[in-house]
């Protein structure tokens, strides 16, 4: 006689879904007893062996197969699981990703900033004191001087001192009377720069490279112009002795 699959020994390997279908079978099998007391003359009376009431039976076959439906429901579960938690960490980390780049970008304009305003603030620094200098100047060239080497050398200095040029009233004076005697249009056409096609020109004897290198602006181009002479000529000596008054011999 078979075994019945659901004595104790194989309960426990009973799933959800065949405890349902025995309940089904159990029922059926209710009903044909209540049909079976029906009056004989009623056409639908049902005898109780009319229904089959006996256990349904699966084979090992059977259960095997519903257990790998169950296993793979449960494999299907865990990688969509899986999935989204792999897609959620993505999206943090994508998140993360843009928070620190928009970070970066904000922290890079705002020195980008702070560089652009340092900038401004040096240039309208310089341009405070070009303009303060040029002040100086202006100041310097509206006062009356005398139209003589007196007048020419005081005339001088007030530049000089505008522009930060060392030299006083004697080193001057005692260079000029040496180089050229007080004339305004001395010329040297004998010496060796003479000989090289750039004579000395001047109160102070300054070669025309000279003149131009160390020319200082706000005073004429003119070589021959006693101010922008003694200017440059004073402006040269400072880059070179570290003032006229140092300038005691041709230079």
């Amino acid at each position: 006689m078979p075994k019945n699959p659901f004595t104790r020994g194989h309960r426990r390997a009973l799933t959800k879904r065949h405890k349902i279908a025995v309940a089904g079978v159990a029922t059926l099998g209710a009903a044909a007893v209540v049909l079976s007391a029906v009056p004989g003359n009623a056409e639908t009376t049902t005898s109780e062996a009319a229904v089959s009431s006996a256990p349904v039976k699966y084979s090992s076959e059977q259960l095997k197969s519903r257990q790998a439906d169950v296993s793979e429901q449960l494999a299907a579960k865990a990688l969509q699981s899986k999935a989204a938690a792999e897609a959620k960490a993505a999206k943090a980390n994508a998140e993360a990703k843009a928070k620190a780049a928009a970070a970066a970008a904000k922290k890079k304009a705002a020195h980008a900033a702070a560089a652009k305003k340092a900038a401004q603030a040096r240039k309208a620094k310089e341009a405070a004191s070009r303009a303060a200098q040029r002040a100086k100047l202006k100041a310097a060239t509206h006062k009356s001087y005398a139209n003589n080497l007196d007048g020419w050398i005081k005339e001088s200095l007030d530049i000089m001192k505008a522009k930060g040029i060392p030299g006083s009233y004697n080193g001057l004076h005692r260079n000029i009377i040496r180089e050229s005697s007080g004339n305004p249009n001395a010329i040297n056409n004998w010496d060796i720069n003479a000989i090289n096609g750039i004579p000395s020109k001047g109160l102070l004897q300054v070669i025309p490279p000279t003149f131009k290198a160390y020319h200082v602006p706000g005073t004429s181009w003119n070589i021959y112009d006693p101010v922008a002479n003694i200017t440059a000529a004073a402006n040269y000596a400072a880059d070179r002795y570290g003032s006229m008054d140092n300038v005691n011999s041709a230079y």
